[in-house]
Order: C-alpha cells, then sequence, then structure tokens
C-alpha cells in the first residue's frame, strides 16, 4: 500500500454516517480491510494503492482542504456550511443514497400562532420591539443566515452551539432552534415542531474531492476515476432491474418489433433475444430487458399480455453509462 502516491480516502470514523459508509463501499465491491479496529487506516483490495483514513466526520472537510486526504465521504449539509469560493474541495457525487436528513428550523409547540416561516419573521419583529432578538441555536450559523435574509427576517441572532440543540428553548438559552432532522421524532419528543417552508437544506451522503490534488496527480485521477465509476455504475443500477422473458413465436426478430412496439418493455436501447432449446415445441425465445424501478411491475404485465411465458427479474450490481460522468468533477472541468 503506497501512502505517499495512492489516493487517499476519508470516511467517518463515527456517528450516523459510519455504518452506512462501509455498507456503500462493500455493496459497490469495495469492501474495507482493516486490520484492527483501532487503526486509523485501512486498504481497498479492490483497488490496491488507494489508502483509506477513518476520520471524524466533522474534520474531513479540512483535511481534504488541506491536502491531507484527497477524496471523502461527508454529509451535504456540513460541506455546504463550510465550503469557501476559493476552496480547493468540490461534489464528485452529491447523492450517495444514505445520510438522510434536512436542516430545518423548530419551534416549541406552544407557539401555536407559529407554523410557517412567515409567522416567524412577524415573531422576529415583535421581539424587536420589545427590545430583543429572536435567539436561534443552530450549528450551521451561515445556512440558517442565508436562509433567514433570503425569507426576510432580519431581526434575529445566532446562538452557535454543538451537541444536543433540543433543549436549547427549555434551557432558556435559545428561543428556537435550527437542527438536522430526519425523521423528526426527536424533535416532537422534546415538544418542539417544524415550520412549513423552513427546509434550509435537504442534505445526504457526499463525495467530495480536492480537485488541484487531482489535477495535479494522474496516478490518484487514475485511482478515484476507477472508484467514482463503481460508485456511479452501483447507484444507477438501483433504478433498473434485469427482466427476462420466454416467449414464443415464429423469429428472434418479429419477437424484437413486438416487444419495441411497447414503451414499457422496450428497455433501454432495445431487447436482448436469443433462442431456447427445448425437447418440444422451438418456438421460444428468451427476451431480456433493463426496466426502470417504476415501471416494474407494468412490464410484467406487458409480457404476459403478449403471451409470455416464465418470467424472471433480477438486479444488477452496476449500470455503468457509456462515460463516467462524476470522472469529469473530480478535476472541476465540468
Amino acid at each position: 500500500m503506497n501512502i505517499n502516491n495512492g489516493l487517499r480516502l476519508a470516511i467517518p470514523s463515527d456517528g450516523p454516517l459510519y455504518e452506512p459508509a462501509l455498507l456503500f463501499l462493500r455493496s459497490c465491491g469495495l469492501g474495507i480491510l482493516r486490520n484492527n479496529a483501532r487503526r486509523y487506516d485501512a486498504e481497498i483490495p479492490a483497488l490496491p494503492g488507494v489508502t483509506v483514513h477513518f476520520q471524524r466526520h466533522r474534520d474531513i472537510f479540512q483535511k481534504i482542504e488541506e491536502g491531507s486526504a484527497d477524496t471523502g465521504i461527508v454529509g451535504y449539509d456540513g460541506f455546504s456550511e463550510t465550503r469557501t469560493n476559493n476552496g480547493t474541495s468540490e461534489v464528485v457525487i452529491k447523492q450517495l443514497g444514505f445520510g438522510h436528513s434536512q436542516l430545518v428550523f423548530a419551534v416549541p409547540d406552544s407557539w401555536v400562532d407559529v407554523t410557517s416561516i412567515s409567522d416567524l419573521s412577524d415573531i422576529s419583529r415583535e421581539f424587536r420591539e420589545n427590545g430583543n432578538d429572536l435567539r436561534i441555536a443552530t450549528k450551521f450559523p451561515r445556512l440558517v443566515e442565508r436562509f433567514l435574509l433570503k425569507n426576510g427576517l432580519n431581526y434575529f441572532s445566532l446562538v452557535k452551539a454543538s451537541g444536543t440543540l433540543e433543549a436549547a428553548p427549555s434551557m432558556g438559552y435559545a428561543d428556537i432552534i435550527a437542527d438536522l432532522s430526519s425523521t423528526g421524532t426527536t424533535l416532537r419528543e422534546n415538544h418542539l415542531k417544524t415550520l412549513r417552508g423552513g427546509i434550509v437544506i435537504a442534505s445526504e451522503a457526499c463525495l467530495i474531492a480536492n480537485t488541484q490534488e487531482m489535477s495535479s496527480s494522474p496516478e490518484k485521477l487514475s485511482q478515484a476515476t476507477a472508484m467514482v465509476d463503481r460508485f456511479e455504475g452501483h447507484l444507477r443500477s438501483l433504478d433498473y432491474y434485469s427482466v427476462t422473458a420466454n416467449i414464443q413465436g415464429t423469429s428472434a426478430e418479429e419477437i424484437a418489433m413486438c416487444i419495441l412496439d411497447e414503451d414499457d418493455i422496450s428497455g433501454l436501447t432495445g431487447p436482448t433475444i436469443s433462442k431456447v432449446y427445448t425437447k418440444g415445441d422451438n418456438n421460444w425465445y428468451a427476451v431480456t430487458v433493463m426496466i426502470q424501478r417504476d415501471k416494474l411491475l407494468d412490464s410484467v404485465d406487458r409480457f404476459r399480455g403478449i403471451g409470455s411465458g416464465s418470467i424472471t427479474i433480477t438486479q444488477p450490481n452496476y449500470v455503468f453509462d457509456s462515460r463516467c460522468k462524476a470522472a469529469s468533477r473530480l478535476t472541476g472541468k465540468e
């Protein structure tokens, strides 16, 4: 394992993204080999030369910015909060499919007349008329401030906090909070409610990279390209199923025309058809097409409607496009 010249991938060592990140890598065929649970580096056998560094989630962005790591898995919310216009890191794949959450405003249930962001604007003016500012506890001051100003709220003060924020209103150091929420359960259990129109940002895990480092190192760029190609191919496969149906007909061409006349079962570019050899009637053909997830059940009905026999369905591990779109983002050239 070449630590000095090979690609360095940083992933969370704790928190809600730790286990899902490991599972995602494994599902992409890039399982991590970690010889000792106490070690903070590991390798990916399928990508020789790539080093995995386990870092605290909140530190990964800075490690990539300073060049201590080349790529990393982080929450899009955290990246958006800390990213600056002159930074060296860029989002390569924005949606990795896990770590979903929303940055939302939450007010005490006792604020019965406050149900939306526009109501919050009215409340902030009332606070100001009484000589106070509306105090908002948050871990995301930049995102929250931009959102509030964009929505016409000018009278507020941000209380930058860490740890658990749900107790801030009851403890008295803030009036409301702006925090991440996945299900809303914790907010409800602490007698808080979200506001209509109060989603600051929708977030999930994303892959970021130091584009300067990628541009200056052909070896790292090659390894990173191989990695993101796997990521992209796996993520694309989640939207498709491979459907194989046995259909009786006089020729493959006849069946192909029948399939192509049906939009829901014509697949990505068309069917693959092969002869089925049986002991009896040999006029059977196996038709295989790639079907989008949301059209799967309709496609089964369509195949049955044109006289299909057995139908088998599998989900592929990868569906690669003609080119890896994420690869161009590694150097910031897209």
